[in-house]
């Protein structure tokens, strides 16, 4: 099966039966999209929660908010129905004790949350928060996300 790996502020969209792996979420979030009918899935590895607030957008990946709104479109392009969209999210830890209002893991897990629900897309399952790192390994084919974490193990969800 084919292993794609999705870097930094990067997104994958692909047919099954591909898997699709990012490495090293700590505060950033890894944010899986698929279309169980059509079998097409994204993964987005995103580091800030929003393309508003940026100066440099150079990136649109890069961001929660616009990330969803790219992988949706390209999701919609390979003819997947946005009212079958599903999600799972990981990530969003708090790698670094800054106070309170310096946590970005958090804020770009609002961020994620916020986008997709106003999306209407639903979230199946999510493991975030917490301060550690995870590695996400995303099977497009089954819909399965597996959170390998140096401090938690392996688990699918």
């Amino acid at each position: 099966m084919e292993q794609i790996i999705v870097g930094i502020a990067d997104l994958v969209v692909v047919h099954n039966p591909a898997v699709l792996i990012t490495i090293g979420l700590g505060s950033c979030v890894g944010i899986s999209l698929r279309d169980p009918v059509r079998r097409v899935g994204a993964l987005a590895h995103v580091v800030l929660p929003t393309i508003t607030e940026a100066r440099n957008k150079d990136n649109p990946m890069k961001f929660a908010d616009s990330a969803i709104d790219l992988a949706l479109q390209k999701m919609l392009e390979k003819g997947c129905l946005k009212g079958r969209i599903e999600s799972k999210i990981a990530g969003g830890a708090s790698m670094f004790s800054f106070g309170e209002n310096m946590n970005i893991g958090e804020k770009n897990v609002k961020a994620v949350v916020r986008k997709l629900d106003e999306l209407n897309i639903p979230i199946l399952a999510s493991d975030t928060g917490g301060n550690y790192g995870r590695t996400i390994e995303f099977h497009v084919e089954t819909g399965i996300l597996v959170v390998k974490s140096a401090f938690r193990g392996v688990k699918e969800i």
